[in-house]
């Protein structure tokens, strides 16, 4: 099934993907299971989706401003290691 593949596809990808998806789910032709198996992918890719947005999210957090003003990059910090 495409579903294994999202692993390797890119936040795009995966975006593109999920599209097709709704677009086939909203022609309300696909059988039972076919259409199943097409929300298990879908919800599947929203889940991978939002963890890569997530990731950049804390990676945008993570720039501050420097002393000159200029944005730097800081180390990150999972919050475990900030409240171990």
């Amino acid at each position: 099934m495409a579903g294994k593949k999202k692993e390797t596809q890119t936040f795009e990808q995966q975006i593109t993907r999920l599209e097709e998806i709704v677009a086939q789910m909203e022609k309300g032709d696909a059988e039972l299971a076919d259409s199943l198996a097409l929300f298990d992918e879908g919800t599947s890719l929203i889940a991978s989706c939002g963890k890569l947005l997530d990731e950049a999210e804390q990676k945008v957090v993570q720039l501050m401003k420097g002393a000159d003003g200029a944005p730097v990059e800081m180390p990150f910090d999972t919050e475990d290691e900030i409240d171990g």
